[in-house]
């Protein structure tokens, strides 16, 4: 049983060991891939940015995708939120794209860094600010008073109501994600290696592709329906 122990980590294995304030840390495989998606996030948005300011009349190939990509995420957040998009439509974009690659990363050897509930955590926090800092900005005082209503009994019943949108955002993405990472853990470390031929790679098109994919699209539309009713 000694080798199911060792195959079956989920891939979470640490890379580089440090000690800060008398602890010590580690930056883990979750670390690497998130460092990672963001350096190709960045180095296609700098690449993207530099090839349109070039772009002739006649798009070609790259240009049409970049065009298609900005075109369809901005549709579906003025569909979704409205006179509002505008406003969020760089955010929704950015957190879109920055899902989509998490949690597709298994398909490459890496491991989702959302299937970590520090990363869908923070995604939801800052979705949960968002909310009450423009409901503030449209409303003043009237974003708090709607606690109270329809009567100030409700209050305690309202607060938890709001306070749980970043736990439910946070929670439905983290246990996704890492069901599937689990899923697909299982599979590799406890049967034999005629098994892991084949059979894998229809597992990483559901629970990375399919199941993050759908999960991405979620958890953005969550996010604007949530920003869009604490605005009307």
């Amino acid at each position: 049983m000694r080798w199911l122990a060792a195959d079956n980590d989920f891939m979470i294995k640490g890379l580089v060991s440090y000690e800060l304030f008398g602890q010590t840390f580690w930056i883990t495989t979750s670390h690497a891939a998130l460092l990672l998606v963001v350096i190709l996030l960045i180095g296609l948005a700098w690449i993207a940015n530099r090839y349109m300011k070039k772009a002739g009349e006649v798009p070609d190939t790259f240009q049409n995708i970049i065009e298609i990509i900005v075109e369809k995420l901005d549709q579906m957040v003025g569909q979704s939120m409205g006179a509002f998009a505008g406003r969020f439509q760089n955010y929704i974009g950015t957190i879109f794209l920055f899902l989509l690659l998490c949690n597709i990363s298994g398909i490459f050897g890496l491991r989702s860094p959302t299937a970590d509930y520090g990363i869908t955590l923070l995604l939801g926090l800052v979705t949960f600010a968002l909310i009450h800092i423009n409901g503030v900005r449209r409303h003043k005082r009237n974003h708090v008073a709607s606690w109270f209503q329809p009567i100030p009994l409700l209050f305690p019943i309202n607060v938890i109501g709001d306070l749980a949108v970043p736990l439910s955002l946070s929670l439905r993405l983290f246990g996704n994600v890492m069901s599937g990472t689990v899923m697909i853990g299982l599979w590799y470390g406890m049967l034999p290696w005629f098994m892991k031929l084949g059979i894998p790679a229809f597992l990483h098109a559901y629970f990375d592709l399919f199941s993050g994919a759908i999960q991405t699209y979620v958890f953005c539309m969550l996010s604007m329906v949530y920003i869009r009713d604490k605005m009307e």
